[in-house]
């Protein structure tokens, strides 16, 4: 049976459990895992640059290890806040397997829903600085001009920025998946 599209949200109360964003929580399924600690934030903003405040981010990434499957639980969920900001705990991926022999760049990926949107939106925070970024196939596909939009910057230490702009002038490069 097909079943009409509706936009997502904006009942994310009803799906937001807050240590979620926290992969890194005691007690919870990565509790002991090695690797460097991170933190990511950004601001999701639409066409006009407000602030979405009713957006959700889930994050999916591979372990410090590049594995999937090895002991590490790379999913995440995150409403946004009154100022459109999300912000994760985890720990740094490391390169995953690509397409033939090739190998991608560290990157965690970020699928956004938010009202308005019949479905959700996927893209990627790859890391600045990252040797891998040159050579991965996946950033190869967008074009130069716009491959900064999925360029996480390190502010401090540890703490990576991705801002989401969902349309207009520098819009965030959506991947088709």
């Amino acid at each position: 049976m097909i079943t009409a599209s509706q936009t997502s949200g904006p009942f994310w109360h009803l799906i937001d459990f807050p240590e979620w964003a926290d992969l890194l929580r005691a007690g919870g399924p990565n509790d002991g895992v090695a690797g460097s600690r991170i933190t990511l934030t950004g601001t999701v903003t639409d066409g006009d640059g407000a602030v979405c405040p009713d957006a959700m981010i889930e994050i999916w990434q591979a372990g410090p290890d590049g594995a999937y499957e090895a002991g590490f639980h790379g999913f995440g969920r995150c409403a946004t806040d009154a100022q459109g900001r999300f912000r994760f705990a985890t720990l740094k991926p490391g390169p995953v397997p690509g397409p033939g022999n090739s190998l991608q760049a560290p990157h965690i990926t970020l699928a956004i829903f938010a009202r308005g949107l019949m479905h959700h939106l996927t893209t990627r925070a790859y890391f600045a600085g990252e040797a891998l970024n040159e050579t991965d196939p996946i950033l190869a596909l967008v074009p130069e001009g716009r491959r900064g939009t999925l360029i996480a910057r390190e502010a401090s230490p540890g703490h990576w920025n991705l801002d989401i702009r969902l349309q207009g002038d520098h819009e965030t490069v959506f991947l088709d998946i």
